[in-house]
């Protein structure tokens, strides 16, 4: 069984910073491509940031030279620093991960964190 474990959400005040992590667990052979995506109320989910297992990264535009993700393959765990906050970055947080175990590929999301940036 793999779980992916999202942390570090809260409420943040606009200029703020916080740092999430994602944590995946379980009966791991390799963990791929890994991503932050985020969802506003009433918004679809987008995709924020995404990293490779050899740490190539991308990011939505909203978000470049603000947030920068980065990962801890000995930990399975991925992070997400979010710096210079802004009311329109609220959202529940997700992480998602390819994951290879000893059966099969298959696609893994988190059940999210949420991040509330007001004054």
């Amino acid at each position: 069984q793999v779980q992916l474990v999202e942390s570090g959400g809260g409420l943040v005040q606009p200029g703020g910073s916080l740092r999430l992590s994602c944590a995946a667990s379980g009966s791991i052979f390799a963990v791929n491509d890994m991503a932050w995506y985020r969802q506003a109320p009433g918004k679809e989910r987008e995709l924020v940031a995404h990293i490779t297992d050899a740490g190539s990264t991308n990011y939505a535009d909203s978000v470049k030279g603000r947030f920068t993700t980065s990962r801890d393959n000995a930990k399975n765990t991925m992070y997400l620093q979010m710096n210079s906050l802004k009311p329109e970055d609220t959202a529940v947080y997700y992480c998602h991960a390819v994951i290879t175990t000893r059966l099969n590929i298959m696609d893994y999301w988190g059940k999210g964190t949420l991040v509330t940036v007001s004054s």
